[in-house]
């Protein structure tokens, strides 16, 4: 015997680390010391900082995998994993500096493999971002051919005195919403089960004429990494983010809030996207398992002063991010104790 036939090829996996050197090349930064090989990444601080301090992230992509595996969709898993970790840590208003990854696999499939780590490059370049590093395990016997695991974190910089971390959040605060690009990486537990009882296809479409259904699922991740920079290199004074993943806008909108204040949102503010739709219908969910799984349409929110919604608007726009005004900051608790007000059931 030998550990080839114990289903690990050392050689495949000596050429895909050759395969991706140029993708995870593509997003070195600056600070990057050395190169991909090592036992360890190096990172130096970007130079000029006077107290600053590292934020750091992790996460995985869920069992959207099993359905981007089912279907060959690899590179769009990898951007999911960047901004599931990368959406994060933007929130205090650091810069992403570097990401690493790790993926599990049954046996080594070079092609999709090498499919995922360029989709993690492709999110780590939008994100502005070093690929420093990450590993690669097969484990055969453990995962099925074929089947492989993500997870991944991010390590980010501010400066102590820019930190935004929802401690300068007043009533009358306004909360302004940006737009997903549908459900993101959260629920898909939920949203297999009512694909399933309705035996969805590649063709099924969501709309007659439209996108195909499995084609609007499984949409990346959108990122906000760039868009919150360009928010505070436009000088918008931002008092707290908000990534809206799982738990949806009820669990997440509120962890930036500080006591002794709530949110207030207006459902009406903006359309739910046909996607959350088919959904709720095909799958008879009650609206409160909506609101409190999915992100409907809402993927990222900003918590400012009223005089910086206009300038946050237009830095959206020109960004290409759809928002709008969502709500606003109340002081006190919420009717009946809810972390937040105005949810429609």
């Amino acid at each position: 015997m030998d550990y080839r036939t114990a289903g690990v090829d050392v050689v495949a996996g000596r050429a895909f680390v050759e395969r991706i050197r140029s993708s995870v090349e593509s997003t070195r930064r600056p600070e990057v010391v050395g190169g991909l090989g090592g036992f360890g990444g190096l990172c130096r601080l970007p130079a000029g900082l006077r107290k600053p301090l590292l934020v750091s992230g992790t996460d995985g992509v869920g069992t959207k995998l099993e359905l981007a595996q089912a279907h060959g969709r690899h590179h769009g898993v990898g951007i999911d994993l960047v901004a599931m970790c990368v959406n994060d840590v933007v929130t205090s208003g650091a810069q992403p500096l570097f990401f690493l990854d790790y993926i599990a696999t049954g046996k080594l499939t070079p092609e999709a493999m090498a499919e995922v780590v360029e989709g993690i490059a492709d999110g780590c370049r939008q994100s502005g971002c070093a690929l420093l590093g990450g590993e690669t395990a097969e484990m055969p016997g453990f995962y099925g051919p074929g089947r492989y695991d993500l997870a991944g974190f991010c390590v980010a910089v501010v400066e102590e005195d820019e930190l935004i971390d929802g401690r300068r959040v007043r009533p009358g605060d306004r909360i302004v919403a940006v737009a997903s690009s549908g459900v993101h990486s959260n629920g898909f537990s939920l949203v297999r089960r009512i694909l399933e009882s309705h035996a969805v296809t590649a063709d099924t479409p969501l709309e007659s004429g439209g996108l195909p259904l499995l084609e609007a699922v499984l949409q990346p991740t959108l990122l906000y990494g760039a868009l919150v920079q360009s928010l505070l290199q436009n000088g918008v004074e931002l008092h707290g983010m908000a990534h809206i993943t799982g738990g949806g806008l009820p669990e997440n909108l509120p962890r930036t809030l500080p006591a002794g204040v709530h949110g207030r949102i207006d459902p009406g503010s903006w359309e739910r996207p046909a996607l959350f739709r088919w959904l709720q219908e095909h799958g008879e969910v009650p609206e409160a398992d909506m609101w409190n799984t999915f992100n409907l349409g809402v993927g990222f929110c900003l918590v400012l002063p009223e005089a910086a919604v206009a300038p946050a608007l237009a830095v959206c726009a020109a960004a290409g991010h759809r928002a709008w005004l969502l709500g606003s900051v109340e002081a006190g608790d919420s009717e009946g104790g809810e972390p937040l007000a105005g949810l429609p059931y």
